[in-house]
C-alpha cells in the first residue's frame, strides 16, 4: 500500500520498489513506474497501485479418482503481474487518493482466476487416474498438468499475469481409505518386521553357537596349556629343590668347617685365657699369702709388745700398792674392779636420787669417821 500524506489541499505520494504505480490526471497519464514519489491534487488525480512481486497462492480442492474416490490436492501457485498496465487496465487496483488503500479487491479476483483454472486441470487428470495411481505418481502427474494448463491459459496473459511456478505437496485419500490402503502396508511391513526378526534371532543363535563352540575349544585349549604350565612347574619345583638341596649341603659343610675352626679357635683362646687366669690366680694367692703373714707377724709382734706393755704396767702397779704397805687382800680387790671396771659397758648418764645421794654421804661420814 503506498504512503499518501497530506499538505494544504495536496497530497503526496511515496511507492515501495515492488509496487508499480499509475497516475492518470484529467485522463492523461502522469506518472508510470514503480518506486515512485510526487505531489499530486486528489480532485484532479487518478491512482492505481499493481504489485509486481513474486507472490504465492495457496490453494486446496477435493477431486474425483476414476474409480469414484474422492481425494484432497494442496497446491502452491507462484505467479507475479508481468505487464502493470495491461492488469491495470483489466482488473480494478485503483487506490483512494487519501489513505492509499485498494478500493476494490484485486488480488482476490486473481486468486479466483488462478485457483479455477489450476483446479479444473488437476481435476481433468485425476478422473481419469485411479486412486492407487494417483496416490503414486498423482503428485507429479498433477503438477506437470496444472503447469501446463496455467501455462496455456490465454486469459492469464491477457490480463497480465505470469505463472512462475507450480507445487503441488500433497494428495490424500479421505481418512477411511486412507486407512484401509494402509493395512496391507502395514501388514506386509509387519511381516517384513517379523522376518526380519526371525532372521536375526536365527543368526544371533548360529552366531551364540559359534560363540559357544569358540569358548569351549578356548576352554579345552587353556586346559591343555594349564596342564603343561603344571607339568612345567613340577619340574620347575623339583629342579629347584635339588638346587636348593645342594646348596644347602655346600652350605651345611662350609658352616660346619667354619663351627670347627671357630671351636679350634674358641677352645685355643681359652686354654689360653685359663692358664692366664691360673697363673695370674697362683701370684695373687701367694701375694696374698705373704701379705697375710707379714701381718699375722706384724699383729703377734704387736700382741706381744702390748701384753710386755700390760705386764710391766701391772708390775709396775702392784710393786706400788706393796711399797705403799697395802695388804694382798686390798690389792687383788682393786685389781678385780679393774678388771671389771675394763669390762663394764659404756654409762653416758648417771641418775642419783636423794636418797642414794644421802646414803652416799652418810656412808663417806662413817668411813672418814673410823679413818679419824
Amino acid at each position: 500500500m503506498a504512503d499518501i500524506t497530506r499538505r494544504l489541499g495536496w497530497r503526496h505520494l511515496r511507492g515501495a520498489p515492488t509496487a508499480h504505480i499509475r497516475h492518470h490526471r484529467s485522463g492523461a497519464l502522469v506518472h508510470d513506474g514503480t518506486g515512485l514519489s510526487f505531489w499530486f491534487r486528489p480532485l484532479t488525480a487518478a491512482l492505481s497501485e499493481v504489485p509486481v512481486d513474486d507472490r504465492e497462492l495457496a490453494m486446496t480442492f477435493h477431486a474425483r479418482t476414476s474409480d469414484f474416490q474422492d481425494v484432497s490436492v494442496q497446491a502452491t501457485v507462484t505467479y507475479r503481474i508481468a505487464d502493470p498496465a495491461i492488469a491495470a487496465a483489466r482488473l480494478d487496483f485503483s487506490i483512494d487518493p487519501d489513505t492509499g488503500a485498494w478500493r476494490g479487491t484485486p488480488l482476490d479476483q486473481l486468486g479466483t482466476l488462478l485457483t479455477e483454472t489450476a483446479q479444473q486441470h488437476a481435476l481433468d487428470v485425476l478422473a481419469r487416474t485411479p486412486l492407487a495411481a494417483a496416490l503414486v505418481d498423482g503428485v507429479a502427474a498433477v503438477r506437470e498438468r496444472v503447469a501446463a494448463g496455467l501455462g496455456a491459459e490465454p486469459r492469464l496473459p491477457a490480463t497480465g499475469i505470469e505463472v512462475v511456478a507450480v507445487r503441488v505437496m500433497a494428495l490424500r485419500p479421505e481418512p477411511e481409505v486412507e486407512r484401509a490402503l494402509r493395512t496391507p502396508a502395514r501388514e506386509q511391513i509387519q511381516q517384513e518386521a517379523d522376518r526380519a526378526t526371525y532372521e536375526r534371532r536365527a543368526v544371533a543363535v548360529e552366531r551364540e553357537r559359534a560363540i559357544a563352540e569358540n569358548e569351549l575349544a578356548s576352554r579345552i585349549e587353556l586346559a591343555r596349556r594349564e596342564e603343561q604350565l603344571v607339568e612345567q612347574r613340577g619340574t620347575n619345583a623339583r629342579r629347584e629343590a635339588e638346587e636348593q638341596a645342594a646348596a644347602d649341603a655346600v652350605r651345611a659343610e662350609a658352616e660346619a668347617a667354619r663351627s670347627v675352626k671357630l671351636a679350634e679357635a674358641e677352645a685355643t683362646r681359652s686354654v689360653g685365657l685359663a692358664e692366664a687366669e691360673a697363673a695370674r690366680t697362683l701370684k695373687l694367692a701367694e701375694a696374698e699369702a705373704a701379705r697375710s703373714r707379714q701381718l699375722a707377724r706384724a699383729e703377734a709382734e704387736a700382741a706381744r709388745e702390748v701384753g710386755e706393755a700390760r705386764a710391766q704396767a701391772q708390775a709396775a702397779w702392784l710393786r706400788v700398792h706393796t711399797e705403799a704397805g697395802v695388804d694382798g687382800t686390798t690389792t687383788l680387790r682393786a685389781l678385780t674392779a679393774t678388771r671389771l671396771a675394763e669390762n663394764l659397758p659404756r654409762i653416758d648418764s648417771v641418775t642419783v636420787s636423794p636418797d642414794v645421794l644421802t646414803g652416799l654421804l652418810a656412808k663417806l661420814s662413817g668411813d672418814a669417821e673410823g679413818a679419824r
